[in-house]
């Protein structure tokens, strides 16, 4: 299909680089033949040519590294059309991460600390990650211990439906923590 045409920068008309090599842009000798309603095997690239113009189709490069080529009899459009659904659904299916904040105080109080620790419970349960962190403001830094002591209980709080991905860390004014859901069995 060296019919798909680009522009360049000054404007005239180049032949855009396909993603796979088709019919007369094969420059292997021989290549194995696969496809619907053909005989698999090996076959010079005119013999190959000629089976896939008998079929009105074309002859599609599927894997240049193998020795001899693969080659499929197939539409191209339609070789296109499979290519990206297959992408679709590998995108469909990656997990996506999500992951929700909890910001505390060195000096959070009793009650704060158990209605973000509920918080954090329901995110887990629901399968997110949570970073929990300890926001310094001025002069509190010098409270760095009371932060850590505050994320490890928190790390604690939490042990039966999360685990610590990462431990308490200080970064600039904020210690940052990670804890990621438990795998349901």
């Amino acid at each position: 299909m060296a019919g798909f045409q680009q522009r360049n920068r000054r404007g005239s008309l180049k032949p855009r680089e396909a993603q796979h090599k088709i019919n007369q842009l094969i420059r292997a000798r021989s290549v194995r033949i696969v496809g619907d309603d053909v005989e698999p095997g090996v076959y010079s690239i005119a013999e190959a040519l000629k089976i896939a113009q008998d079929n009105e189709l074309d002859l599609v490069e599927i894997s240049p590294n193998a020795d001899p080529p693969v080659c499929k009899i197939i539409d191209y459009n339609k070789f296109l059309y499979q290519q990206k659904k297959k992408q679709k659904e590998i995108k469909a299916k990656a997990v996506k991460v999500v992951v929700k904040e909890i910001r505390f105080g060195p000096n959070t109080d009793e009650h704060d600390y158990n209605f973000k620790l509920k918080h954090a419970e329901k995110f887990l349960s629901e399968g997110a990650k949570v970073k929990a962190f300890v926001f310094f403001k001025g002069r509190s830094i010098l409270f760095k211990d009371k932060g850590e002591i505050l994320l490890l209980k928190f790390a604690q709080d939490l042990e039966d439906l999360g685990k610590v991905e990462q431990l308490p860390r200080l970064e600039g004014k904020r210690m940052t923590m990670f804890i990621a859901p438990k795998k349901k069995k």
